[in-house]
């Protein structure tokens, strides 16, 4: 019964600031905290870095490796452990600061089974000085244009059709049309994409076949 009454739940233990390493772990770091003499507490600390660093020895080539491990140390003492550490400490402060919000496109193009990144490439092209490099430029985004049309679309696209997107899309500053360009035949992005529909089922049904029964 006494035995019953003495156990522990995670529910009603301390809560663990970095649960990948467990609870005992978390206890040497305890241990470390309360150690009242400082050489003591520096050799404590050094030993719990090293078991730290045999945890996860395919980081040891890792840059800064021993950097993180001893921020990763602070962090489970919750910044009570008064050691010396070889590298600057990073305060509790800086650790819980909110990174700046990440800033998403929030453009609605036209033409949407593009992408933005044709839009980001257009406008790239457009400032380019004229030539055979942005002849070439201009003549691989309209391809790359054409096959993300069949991606999306239809299994057929004129390239009149491309070109006046193109021209749309570069406020008149790229007319293929004019230049009397060809693109790729729809035929031949079509033909890629089974011969590569086809490899993938290939090599899943092989995969299928390989694996072996086990009871």
């Amino acid at each position: 019964m006494n035995t019953v009454e003495n156990l522990e739940y995670n529910t009603e233990r301390p809560k663990l600031f970095i649960p990948e390493y467990g609870r005992h772990f978390q206890k040497m770091v305890d241990h470390a905290v309360s150690i009242a003499d400082r050489e003591e507490r520096n050799k404590e600390a050094k030993a719990i870095i090293s078991v730290m660093g045999n945890l996860q020895p395919h980081l040891r080539d890792v840059p800064d490796f021993q950097h993180k491990l001893w921020d990763q140390l602070f962090i489970m003492s919750d910044f009570k452990l008064d050691v010396d550490s070889p590298f600057p400490i990073t305060s509790k402060e800086i650790l819980q600061q909110r990174p700046e919000p990440l800033k998403y496109p929030q453009n609605h193009p036209k033409y949407r089974f593009y992408g933005n990144n044709i839009k980001r490439m257009i406008d790239v092209a457009v400032k380019w000085e004229k030539g055979d490099m942005r002849s070439g430029l201009e003549y691989a985004i309209a391809n790359h244009m054409k096959k993300c049309y069949l991606t999306w679309n239809k299994d057929t696209v004129e390239d009149k059709a491309i070109f006046e997107h193109l021209k749309e899309l570069s406020n008149g500053e790229i007319d293929l049309a004019r230049d009397g360009e060809n693109l790729t035949e729809s035929n031949q992005f079509l033909k890629n994409r089974q011969a590569k529909s086809n490899r993938n089922g290939t090599n899943k049904k092989g995969s299928q076949r390989n694996r072996k029964k086990r009871y």
